[in-house]
């Protein structure tokens, strides 16, 4: 499988045990109310593949919007990012997924820096692959090193590095997290850097509400099919017996707090037995399973975020609209 090959392997060896970690969440979760599932638990195979048709659907502008920031900015992004050509680059991606926006980026850092490291991260080994195998054919000068891990719970080491290295977390992934959850990934990610090291931040910004529900309530069901998914990989996993037929989809615009919210709503009386977690779990009609939020952001809100996890801001694009930020920070 080429450079990366080893380090992927090493990695899956050492990998975090995420069926226990996944029993836990679940006996955690949907005990409490109101109940609750992790977003990281999209994210197997299949969930990974609905994820990037999600990306493609006109009603979902986070990822294009973003993509023609990265094409139109790049080499103005690197060459912010890195004071000198002469010096080797590395990029830390987090959730890394398929990398299908961040070839734009090295593209740009290969022309621009004398050395590329690229380091993906993502919970998802199969996301991985995709992405390494991506980067290898279309920019074989880049050296990569992924790593298999759930950066959430377990941030990853990073080894020394002699030169820049650019933590780089876009998709608006941090808004899927708590305001209290986002900085402690600001901050963890920010323990594992040195000065003069950066971060490249892209997020999407607070419009319209009928906008934001349209994103993650598609006309073609894509969305409804990557939350109902997580059910599915229960019952593969867990041994659990959810009847997705009696699920539906709901993605709902919270103003107060910013953000907007998707749901798995139980359309009937009805008892799941989740075997391997030895788990019985009863929900009464109308009851949700809170499954992901998407945070929007405004200038003061990324600037407070980021200055609480350690970065400082140096540069901002946005697209033409105003409809999503990529910001460059330093370390503090």
């Amino acid at each position: 499988m080429g450079i990366y090959s080893v380090a992927l392997d090493h990695e899956v060896r050492s990998s975090l045990d995420t069926r226990q970690m996944l029993i836990r969440e679940v006996q955690h979760g949907l005990q409490e109310r109101p109940r609750s599932l992790p977003p990281w638990i999209f994210y197997d195979a299949r969930g990974s593949q609905l994820f990037e048709q999600i990306t493609e659907l006109p009603e979902y502008y986070p990822t294009r919007t973003e993509r023609n920031i990265f094409a139109s900015c790049s080499d103005a992004i690197i060459a912010a990012a890195c004071a000198e050509r002469s010096e080797p680059v590395r990029i830390v991606e987090l959730g890394a997924g398929t990398a299908s926006k961040t070839s734009i980026l090295l593209d740009a850092a290969v022309r621009l820096q004398s050395e590329v490291l690229y380091a993906p991260v993502d919970v998802s080994s199969d996301a991985l692959y995709v992405a390494c195998e991506t980067i290898s054919t279309s920019l074989p000068e880049v050296c990569i090193s992924p790593i298999v891990a759930n950066y959430v719970t377990h941030p990853p080491h990073l080894e020394s590095f002699d030169g820049t290295t650019v933590g780089l977390y876009i998709g608006s992934s941090i808004g899927n997290f708590t305001p209290q959850g986002a900085r402690k990934i600001l901050r963890n990610l920010r323990s594992q850097l040195q000065a003069g090291d950066a971060l490249l931040l892209g997020v999407d910004m607070v419009k319209d509400g009928p906008t934001l529900v349209a994103a993650y309530d598609d006309s073609e069901g894509v969305t409804a099919e990557f939350n109902l998914n997580m059910l599915n990989r229960l019952n593969r996993e867990l041994a659990a017996d959810f009847d997705l037929a009696r699920f539906r989809h709901r993605a709902l615009w919270n103003a107060a707090h910013s953000r907007i919210e998707m749901h798995l709503e139980s359309t009937c009386d009805q008892c799941v037995r989740i075997a391997d977690a030895q788990l019985d779990v009863c929900l009464e009609e109308g009851e949700r399973i809170h499954t992901e939020n998407s945070h929007k952001f405004t200038d003061a809100t990324v600037r407070d975020l980021l200055e609480d996890g350690g970065f400082e801001i140096e540069q901002t694009w946005k697209d033409e609209r105003g409809w999503y930020s990529v910001t460059l920070a330093r370390v503090l």
